[in-house]
């Protein structure tokens, strides 16, 4: 017999009702899993629109952004720059739904293992706290009805131990709970933040008058372009005549030239007036600039030689230096007798395997940042002097054995005078020149002293040799090259030498041993007399100091040594004082010149007594340098 079919399924999903109706009804299970071969009717929503088949095949498509629907997009902020509010074009479209900072710990780690051990012991300290509540529970549900009975009867009478054996009972029943340690969450992190106050932005303007302006309009065509060329054609053909002929010149030419010559002459004096003004100016700047060492050159005494001991000092004033000569050392320094607050500086070099040019710098207090004379010269200079009559003629003596003399009212870089072999020159450097004073025939006559063995005497172009070769004396005096030897400018028969020995020796010429040996502990460059005492001198070393001396105050050592300029670096190679104020000059080996003043224990003159009148002048500055050689030649002669 056939079965009977199933009954049609009306709805996708069945319930439990409908499956249990249906097992009552008789159905078995094989034909339930069939049940996905059988067609299925489709159910429609009462709210579901009838579309067509071409509507249905319709497709749209849909683009997902990862912009934030609801960021705003109409943002205006202020902007401090121009001025104004400006609409902000890119917006943050992230969302954040949830944000935990944390951190990580390896379980491998010493960290991770001490927390997994903390976390064990936690755990098997509240298990074993379950299991003795649990364990006492069951022990008070069996005693309570023995409780009851016996709390009628002993509840009255029960004694103090009875009491106390029960509390220690309860205590060992309910453990001690081990107290919880505080852990530190590792997960409450707090972030902060500052805002800064931005500075107002500032515009700076300024304003000049606009330069003058014309409006030039023209019209070319081809004739006045063809008129130009011709011009120029005809133009041409007049300069090459003239340079075929050149005729004497006439009349009329000499008068143009002459108005050429006048017109060259007011511009030169239009310039000369300019570079006087722009000299005036710039004095001016630097006085303004240096104004504070002008104030400490003029008015400044050092207040702490009071309590100094027979000591000075040296105070720094200005420092001159051109960047032409850095590289040439300082090889003569002199005063103008004229002018004290001019001086010339030579440039050359001692480095005898460098030789290189040289150069002429005359420089004035009243402007030390550039000089006011400039001569170079193929050979570098190694000594000069200024005439006492005539200031503004300068004598040179040159390592190529050439003297030379130089003239500051001209305004031409070259020597008006330069010697030759054939006037006569020397065949060494020339180590010292000297003009002559007492000219009786008004002739500019010098000296020049060389490494050739000569010394020469000089009549501009003329030069004698009688004094070559017949020397009054000879000393013994130092174990390495002499550097520099200066006369006593009171005391006639005194005189004094410095060497690279690292000794300076004071001399009587009529004695052929030194009166005053001075030992520096380092190689001498130069020593220069005080002008205004007899017994002040100044003495330079290698090793950047300035060594003062005062034979009146003490003897035996020096009254200031003191560092000038840095040790490694220069080394100090001129000193001269001047001849009026009581400051001194010292050059190096870098063509840097520096002006330092005296303390008033470094020139201290003699003390004013009651009612009588101090004396001055050249005969007591003799008379007291004679003094003291007295006493040394005492002591010699006992000797």
């Amino acid at each position: 017999m056939p079965q009977k079919p199933p009954p049609r399924r009306q709805s996708i999903s069945m319930g439990r009702g409908a499956r249990k109706r249906e097992e009552d009804s008789g159905t078995e299970v094989g034909e339930v899993t069939d049940e996905w071969v059988q067609s299925k009717a489709t159910v429609r929503l009462p709210d579901q629109l009838e579309l067509t088949d071409a509507e249905l095949k319709e497709e749209f498509t849909r683009i997902l952004t990862a912009n934030n629907p609801h960021a705003p997009q109409n943002i205006v902020r202020y902007s401090f720059k121009e001025g104004t509010y400006k609409i902000i074009g890119f917006v943050n479209q992230l969302a954040v739904h949830f944000s935990q900072v944390g951190n990580l710990i390896p379980k491998d780690s010493d960290e991770g293992r001490r927390q997994h051990y903390r976390d064990e012991l936690v755990a098997g300290s509240q298990e074993s706290a379950k299991v003795v509540i649990s364990e006492t529970e069951i022990l008070e549900e069996k005693e309570e009805p023995k409780e009851a009975e016996a709390e009628a009867g002993s509840q009255t009478d029960m004694p103090a131990s009875e009491a106390a054996e029960k509390v220690s009972e309860e205590e060992l029943i309910t453990p001690k709970q081990p107290k919880e340690q505080k852990l530190t969450n590792k997960f409450n992190f707090s972030e902060r933040a500052s805002q800064t106050f931005n500075n107002p932005l500032r515009d700076r303007e300024c304003q000049m008058e606009p330069p003058p302006r014309t409006n030039f309009s023209a019209t070319a065509n081809q004739w006045e372009i063809y008129d130009a060329y011709m011009e120029e054609l005809e133009k041409q053909e007049k300069t090459k005549e003239k340079e075929k002929t050149k005729t004497p010149v006439t009349k009329k030419m000499g008068k143009m030239a002459l108005r050429k010559m006048t017109s060259m002459e007011s511009q030169s004096d239009d310039i000369t007036k300019v570079t006087q003004a722009a000299k005036i100016v710039e004095r001016m700047v630097n006085q303004n600039t240096y104004d504070d060492v002008a104030q400490d050159f003029k008015y400044y005494e050092d207040p702490a030689d009071e309590y100094r001991d027979q000591e000075g000092t040296l105070l720094p004033l200005w420092k001159f230096q051109n960047d032409k000569a850095k590289r040439l050392a300082v090889t003569a320094l002199c005063w103008n007798p004229k002018y004290n607050d001019l001086f010339a500086v030579g440039h050359g070099s001692y480095d005898f395997m460098k030789q290189s040019w040289g150069m002429l710098l005359l420089y004035s207090m009243k402007n030390p940042s550039f000089p006011e004379y400039t001569f170079s010269s193929g050979s570098g200079i190694m000594c000069l002097d200024m005439h006492v009559d005539h200031p503004y003629l300068v004598v040179v003596g040159h390592y190529d054995g050439n003297v030379a003399i130089y003239n500051l009212k001209k305004t031409q870089s070259q020597p008006s005078f330069r010697s030759s072999a054939k006037s006569g020159k020397h065949t060494d450097p020339v180590w010292q020149v000297k003009w002559q004073k007492d000219d009786m025939d008004n002739n500019l006559n010098f000296f020049s002293v060389s490494s050739d063995g000569r010394i020469v005497s000089w009549t501009l172009v003329k030069c004698s040799k009688s004094y070559s070769s017949q020397f009054l004396d000879t000393y013994d005096a130092h174990d390495m090259a002499v550097d520099a030897v200066s006369w006593n400018p009171y005391h006639t028969k005194v005189f004094m030498s410095c060497s690279s020995d690292w000794t300076v020796k004071i001399w009587d010429h009529t004695i052929k041993t030194p009166m005053f040996i001075y030992d520096l502990n380092s190689a001498v460059g130069d020593v220069a007399w005080a002008p205004y005492s007899s017994t002040v001198f100044a003495a330079v070393t290698a090793n950047g100091k300035a060594h003062v001396f005062d034979l009146s105050i003490n003897k035996y050592e020096a009254i200031c040594n003191q560092s000038v300029v840095a040790k490694k670096k220069n080394k100090i190679t001129r000193v001269q004082f001047n001849p009026i104020h009581p400051i001194i000059i010292v050059g190096d080996d870098r063509g840097q010149v520096t002006c330092l003043k005296l303390s008033p224990n470094l020139r201290k003159m003699p003390k004013e007594k009651k009612g009588q009148e101090v004396q001055k002048g050249p005969a007591v500055e003799m008379a007291k340098l004679d003094k003291l050689l007295n006493l040394v030649r005492e002591v010699k002669t006992k000797i």
